[in-house]
């Protein structure tokens, strides 16, 4: 079977993308293909500068609009100034392994960018979005743990490879419990999940996991490792589904579908988490205004958490 590629994407004409952290590495690549087939993508960047001379290495209709995901002002000035369908949100901005450093929101900086930012985001859109949601996570999600209650890093001792893994184990279940949402609203939404296996981009460049950089002939480079992304950004894949590199052990490879890890399947822990963040950034007591569940709809026990 042949392997899928870049050369496989759909015509995007008439579509619009927004793409979180796309001046480097693999939103980059997802947000230059996408307007490459035709899409009018918005490069959603913490540094408007660097975002425009990325844009300037891409052809097709672009612009650049800043968007610092781990400040939930900035989040919420974006989302306030979205006018127009957007076809697909792509929550592709991340950090891996950094200090403790509080945002001026109070917020872990590692967990803010990788799931808090994300989650407001995606809800204060969802009216807007008419496809899919494509989160980015990482295989390191199956060593992540669910901390609801404390998320915010404020009475475990922090531990920056701990706190990477679980923020990528909350967006598994963000999407878990938005697919379920979704569904329960009839919604045509889907809301689905990408992992690049390892690439070498910057991510890991100043952390201690950077020394599997080394062995690039054994990694993805940035241009496959986007691969798992535009698949789930424009394929006919069901809800909540997990892509990512076909080869062993999901390193490197061409995009397959896949399964996360047991904890990302948790239904309950997903409708606990969704609540517990909802209150966090500020949202209603259920999440995004778009849905308005009876409490049965809101929590799969129908208890309130």
């Amino acid at each position: 079977m042949a392997k899928w590629t870049t050369a496989d994407l759909p015509d995007m004409t008439g579509k619009t993308v927004a793409v979180t952290g796309a001046a480097g590495g693999i939103g980059f690549v997802v947000a230059r293909e996408m307007a490459r087939v035709g899409a009018h993508v918005v490069l959603a960047v913490r540094n408007v500068a660097k975002g425009r001379d990325a844009a300037d290495q891409m052809s097709g209709d672009v612009e650049v609009s800043l968007l610092d995901v781990s400040d939930l002002r900035s989040v919420r000035a974006f989302a306030e100034a979205w006018t127009g369908p957007l076809d697909v949100l792509v929550n592709n901005a991340g950090v891996m392994d950094i200090p403790l450093t509080r945002t001026r929101d109070g917020l872990d900086l590692q967990t803010a960018t990788n799931s808090l930012g994300p989650f407001l985001l995606t809800n204060l859109l969802l009216a807007h979005i008419t496809d899919r949601v494509v989160w980015v996570t990482s295989q390191l999600h199956r060593r992540g743990h669910l901390h609801a209650d404390d998320l915010n890093w404020e009475t475990r001792p922090y531990k920056p490879m701990d706190a990477y893994n679980d923020s990528k184990l909350q967006i598994v279940l963000f999407s878990l419990e938005l697919q379920r949402r979704l569904d329960a609203a009839g919604s045509p939404v889907r809301s689905v999940l990408a992992h690049p296996g390892i690439a070498t981009t910057s991510l890991a460049a100043h952390s201690s996991s950077n020394v599997i950089n080394r062995f690039s002939f054994l990694l993805n480079d940035p241009e496959h490792g986007a691969l798992p992304t535009l698949y789930a950004a424009t394929q006919d894949v069901p809800g909540n589904a997990y892509v990512g590199p076909d080869g062993l052990g999901s390193i490197k490879g061409h995009p397959k579908v896949r399964a996360p890890g047991k904890a990302g399947l948790d239904g309950e822990a997903a409708s606990t988490l969704w609540v517990a963040v909802s209150e966090k950034v500020g949202l209603p007591a259920w999440g995004s205004p778009t849905f308005s569940p009876s409490p049965t709809e809101a929590h799969p026990t129908g208890k309130r958490a």
